[in-house]
């Protein structure tokens, strides 16, 4: 029941999928980007293995209409690709999730941190969630040395011990460094080893390549709460108890002029500066949700998905104040509905875009968006929560539809 849907834009041939059983999905989709001021973006969606959704719709700029080519900046949504590699290094043996970090990357046992396990730093227990003053600027992030040194030297917060502590922007570094001390590789060479070559999709991207950089997405509106002034917000909200824990991890000085930068695709910070397509985020979910297989190929071992997906880390997020159930290197995605999935793993990020597996339906979603937020904040709304909500109950339905 799957079928082509053939457009054009410009010059260039496109070809959309659409199975008829995911119309109604599809036409809520394209109704969310209707003028340039909406942006744009894109979907995809497989079912147990099988590609049966990939549109698209809307400006990547303003004179620039999206296309099937077409990638986005995806924050926290690169989270997930990250703990996805940790994943299939763990399945060979190469990482062991209850080893010491520090087993790996020796500087890490500096000021008490010797004792802090992989899978501690994957639930977000490793107390390193300060961001904000951890350097000198914001541009300091661009050199991934100097984060890595100031990681290693960094002293965990005491309340670790009693609960995660949700790592917004550092989590990306340690993994990335855990990942490249165990493998003797650059974490980007890693990525596209673990990742993109078996998936068989490049766009899994940090550090961008030169040449792709002009299908990057423009992003819009600023990132800045309420259109307030950063750093003055930023400020406000790290000497507030309630939020204190959020501008810490989240809000460093002068990070809303870092995300405009170019010179953000130049670095690797896995945490928050991935850049992906729909397919790529909803194929590895995919792999996931369907067992571990996809396309003919084994991507995880079932045990590993066991392993990975199970929630080790139910209290309360010192840093968020909710209880994500955090399982390793991933969260419950968030749908809005009043049944939420209870065999689900994925990870959204700021903005909007993200995406996850359900292990029950097998079946699999990525969404990306450059138009972040909604009117009121940019710092997210209720887009795929919603598309997240009609195709799982779509795939509940599937044989009968």
């Amino acid at each position: 029941m799957t079928s082509s849907v053939r457009a054009s834009q410009g010059s260039v041939p496109t070809e959309m999928v659409v199975d008829q059983r995911l119309l109604p999905l599809a036409d809520r989709f394209f109704s969310m980007y209707r003028n340039p001021q909406q942006g744009g973006g894109a979907l995809v969606v497989y079912v147990r293995g099988e590609k049966v959704l990939d549109v698209w719709a809307g400006w990547a700029d303003r004179d620039r209409r999206w296309s099937r080519d077409t990638v986005a900046l995806s924050f926290s949504t690169g989270k997930g690709v990250a703990s996805t590699v940790v994943h299939r290094l763990a399945q060979r043996g190469v990482i062991d999730y209850d080893l010491p970090l520090a087993r790996y990357w020796p500087e890490f046992a500096a000021h008490g941190k010797s004792e802090i396990t992989v899978r501690q730093l994957l639930t977000h227990r490793a107390g390193l969630h300060r961001v904000r003053g951890l350097l000198s600027g914001p541009f300091d992030m661009l050199d991934y040395d100097t984060v890595i040194e100031a990681l290693a030297n960094a002293r965990p917060d005491p309340r670790r011990l009693n609960g995660p502590g949700y790592h917004a922007v550092t989590y990306g570094w340690l993994v990335a460094e855990l990942v490249a001390r165990a493998t003797g590789k650059p974490f980007q060479d890693v990525v596209a080893e673990e990742i993109a070559g078996p998936l068989g999709i490049d766009e899994y991207w940090y550090r961008v390549p030169e040449g792709h950089r002009g299908r990057i997405a423009k992003l819009f509106p600023h990132i800045n709460p309420g259109g307030l002034n950063w750093q003055f917000t930023s400020a406000i909200l790290a000497h507030v108890a309630p939020t204190r824990g959020l501008a810490e991890a989240a809000m460093p000085d002068g990070f809303d002029l870092l995300v405009r930068s170019p010179r953000v695709h130049d670095a690797v910070m896995p945490g928050w500066n991935g850049v992906f397509s729909a397919d790529a985020v909803a194929r590895m979910y995919g792999a996931i949700a369907n067992g571990g297989e996809i396309g003919g190929r084994r991507f995880l071992d079932p045990a590993t998905i066991e392993e990975s997906t199970r929630v080790q880390a139910r209290g309360r997020d010192y840093v968020l104040a909710v209880r994500p159930n955090w399982s390793l290197g991933y969260h419950r995605p968030i749908l809005a509905s009043r049944v939420q999935p209870q065999n689900a793993i994925g990870h959204y990020g700021v903005g909007g875009s993200g995406g996850f597996a359900d292990l029950d339906t097998g079946m699999s979603l990525g969404f990306v968006t450059n138009r972040l937020g909604s009117s009121l904040t940019a710092l997210g709304d209720l887009r795929l929560a919603r598309l997240g909500a009609m195709a799982q109950t779509l795939a509940q339905n599937w044989n009968t539809l």
